[in-house]
């Protein structure tokens, strides 16, 4: 019997993965396979870490973008911070590389169709971050949701995407999380030059995704189209939380350093790609939050202004969890096969907030 060449690759890559030393066995793993330690309801602590300081082959690549002769065309003007509040705003949480169970949220929420074309009309539909990592669907998920977009747009609606901490970590490198699969998807990506002296000592299977998602490469700068902070109407969006020196530092200075970052036009301070308490990181509301936190949580509502923040990042698998008497809501559902959860969504009409679950 003829052997499947994918499968022969994905036995090659798993063998360069574990080689090389910068990513889990997780990546060798199936897509279905129960996480063990790690998939917990609500967890005292993240079970995974923000990248301190990766290997000499995976640190975060110079800000220049790559020079090839097929480089990515010039950025989208950088997004939108605060938006009006549309009639129906609805909210998804982590996806990790799930495009089923992508789906499914998407038409929970009533965006799209059977033929995943969106249904949705004036709908406006925010995802909270973390579509990469721990599953095999990222790019048919990435391309999905770009052309959801579109089509929202053009019916009058939105879909936007943010970033949480596992696009910014593809980004410096840390490729931790990333499936065979995922690396398959983008081993052969136009735009990129697999010559680039940057990934010289990155394993040549996986040197597609890593310069893929370089800054200044042709994944990166579709990710610096995105916000790390969004503001519709009296809700604010972000994937891990907010915090009242991140208001200070200002939302809009935020997302234009992350997206200036990820163009490949500048640098990225440590305190927003991996300190504990960045916007993407933080976890401090959804882990039964103590009194003191919920003084923090207004705080920092009242100096955006907001009502309410919505966040994902830390997963509860009983489903949406919501504390500080309503000022935060907390989505990452675990739907993603990698946790074994099931999609929610979180459905916002003018001061009334519902959680949508699957009958």
């Amino acid at each position: 019997m003829r052997e499947d060449p994918r499968r022969a690759t994905r036995t090659a890559l798993c063998g360069a993965i574990l080689a090389f030393g910068t990513c889990s066995f997780a990546a060798c793993d199936s897509a279905r396979r129960p996480p063990g330690a790690q998939q917990v309801a609500r967890p005292a602590a993240s079970a995974e870490q923000a990248p301190v300081a990766p290997p000499a082959a995976t640190a975060a690549p110079p800000a220049a973008a790559p020079t090839t002769a097929t480089a990515a065309p010039p950025a989208a003007a950088p997004t939108t911070t605060r938006l009006p509040a549309p009639a129906r705003l609805v909210a998804l949480g982590d996806l990790h590389g799930d495009f089923e169970a992508t789906r499914a949220a998407l038409r929970l929420a009533g965006a799209i169709d059977p033929q995943d074309r969106w249904i949705g009309k004036e709908l406006v539909v925010v995802q909270t971050g973390d579509q990469l990592d721990r599953g095999d669907g990222e790019r048919k998920i990435l391309e999905l949701l770009e052309r959801l977009q579109t089509e929202a747009r053009a019916a009058g609606g939105a879909l936007h995407v943010l970033n949480g901490n596992h696009e910014l970590m593809n980004a410096a490198g840390d490729l931790r999380y990333v499936t065979a699969g995922g690396f398959l998807d983008f081993e052969h990506e136009p735009g990129v030059d697999l010559a680039d002296p940057r990934a010289a000592r990155v394993p040549e299977p996986m040197r597609g995704r890593w310069l893929a998602f370089a800054p200044g490469g042709p994944w990166a700068r579709k990710l610096a189209t995105r916000p790390v902070v969004l503001v519709i109407g009296e809700t604010v969006f972000t994937h891990g939380g907010l915090l009242p020196q991140h208001v200070r530092r200002g939302l809009d200075t935020i997302n234009d350093e992350v997206q200036r970052w990820l163009r490949g036009d500048g640098e990225i301070s440590p305190e927003i790609l991996q300190d504990d308490e960045s916007p993407v990181w933080v976890r401090r509301y959804c882990l039964e939050p103590k009194p003191a936190e919920c003084d923090v949580l207004r705080e920092t509502l009242a100096a955006v202004p907001a009502k309410r923040l919505v966040v994902g990042h830390t997963v509860h698998k009983e489903g949406v969890f919501s504390a500080c008497d309503g000022a935060v809501w907390c989505i990452d559902v675990g739907m993603a096969a990698y946790y074994g959860g099931h999609p929610e969504a979180l459905e916002i009409v003018g001061d009334k907030v519902t959680v949508l679950r699957e009958p």
